[in-house]
């Protein structure tokens, strides 16, 4: 028995084919999309230090009235920043943050230490401070008038035409009080 498949004529649509094809192109993307979706509601991301997050175990070991600034920087490291008028006063700052949806952060823990010296250099005082010392700061909604006028786009694009020459130098004469550099025509 001899089987022979005529090509389909000049018009015609397969419709078995496609009927075919389609539910098992379906199935495919559904069987691809269905870990995504999975893996959105497990996606945990670790949490980030920022700053110079103190060890608590380090800060145990810095005494007051023995410990100097060489034994801080050795134990702890560099200071975060210096107190603006006393350059006695290192402040730590650190906080650990949680990435959350849309790339903002979500902060876990904050902590600032604060070690104070005297003048000759020996530590006075150890002071830490965390998110329940922070005070509220309310956000003025004020805008600084700045000098100038508010010329629009247009305007901005347009208020030169003509005022500069292909030489180089500015449009018209040059002379004093003429038009040119410096004059005191408006437009």
């Amino acid at each position: 028995m001899r089987v022979t498949l005529n090509a389909p004529a000049k018009g015609s649509v397969r419709l078995h084919s496609t009927v075919i094809r389609f539910p098992a192109l379906c199935l495919l993307l559904a069987a691809l999309a269905m870990p995504g979706c999975a893996s959105i509601s497990s996606l945990t991301f670790s949490p980030q230090i920022r700053g110079n997050k103190v060890d608590q175990e380090l800060l145990t070991q810095l005494v007051p009235g023995t410990s100097t600034r060489s034994d801080a920087t050795a134990l702890i490291g560099s200071p975060t920043a210096r107190a603006t008028f006393d350059d006695n006063t290192w402040i730590y700052i650190g906080e650990v943050t949680k990435p959350v949806i849309a790339g903002t952060q979500t902060i876990e823990s904050q902590e600032v230490v604060v070690l104070t010296f005297d003048q000759g250099g020996v530590l006075r005082n150890i002071e830490r401070r965390n998110q329940s010392d922070a005070a509220p700061v309310a956000i003025v909604s004020r805008s600084t008038p700045s000098p100038g006028n508010n010329a629009s786009v247009l305007q901005q694009l347009l208020g030169n035409v003509g005022r500069f020459s292909p030489g180089g130098g500015l449009g018209g004469s040059t002379s004093p009080n003429t038009g040119g550099a410096g004059s005191a025509n408006t437009y």
